[in-house]
C-alpha cells in the first residue's frame, strides 16, 4: 500500500503560479510512475502529467504543455507540479497518483491522494 499526500493548492489570479507537492510513503518501491490528474466540478477526472521515477521521462496533456512542469525528488519520495501562467479553466481538484506504468488513464493507477483544490480567478 502506498500513501500519497498532496499539498500546495490555493487561490491564485489568472497568470499566476502555484507549486503542488505529493509525498509518498509506504510501499514506494512498488511505484514506477507518479502522475497528476485533475477534476473540475461536473467533469470527469482528466490526465495532467506523469513522470517515470527511474529516468525522469515526462508526459503532459496538451492543455498544460509549456505551462506546467512535473519533477521528482526520489530521495524524498516526492513529486512536484509547477504550474505557471494559470488560467481559470485550470480550476479543479488536483490529485496525485502512483502506478506501474506511464498512462493517461486514471484506472491504470493504483494509489491516489486525497486531492488539493486549485482555484484560478479571472
Amino acid at each position: 500500500q502506498v500513501q500519497l499526500v498532496e499539498s500546495g493548492g490555493g487561490l491564485v489570479q489568472a497568470g499566476g503560479s502555484l507549486r503542488l507537492s505529493c509525498a509518498a510513503s509506504g510501499r514506494t518501491f512498488s511505484m514506477n510512475v507518479m502522475g497528476w490528474f485533475r477534476q473540475a466540478p461536473g467533469k470527469e477526472r482528466e490526465f495532467v502529467a506523469v513522470i517515470r521515477l527511474s529516468g525522469g521521462s515526462t508526459y503532459y496533456a496538451d492543455s498544460v504543455k509549456g505551462r506546467f512542469t512535473i519533477s521528482r525528488n526520489n530521495a524524498k519520495n516526492t513529486v512536484y507540479l509547477q504550474m505557471n501562467s494559470l488560467k481559470p479553466e485550470d480550476t479543479a481538484v488536483y490529485y496525485c497518483a502512483a502506478g506501474p506504468r506511464t498512462s493517461p488513464i486514471s484506472s491504470e493507477y493504483d494509489s491516489w491522494g486525497q486531492g488539493t483544490q486549485v482555484t484560478v480567478s479571472s
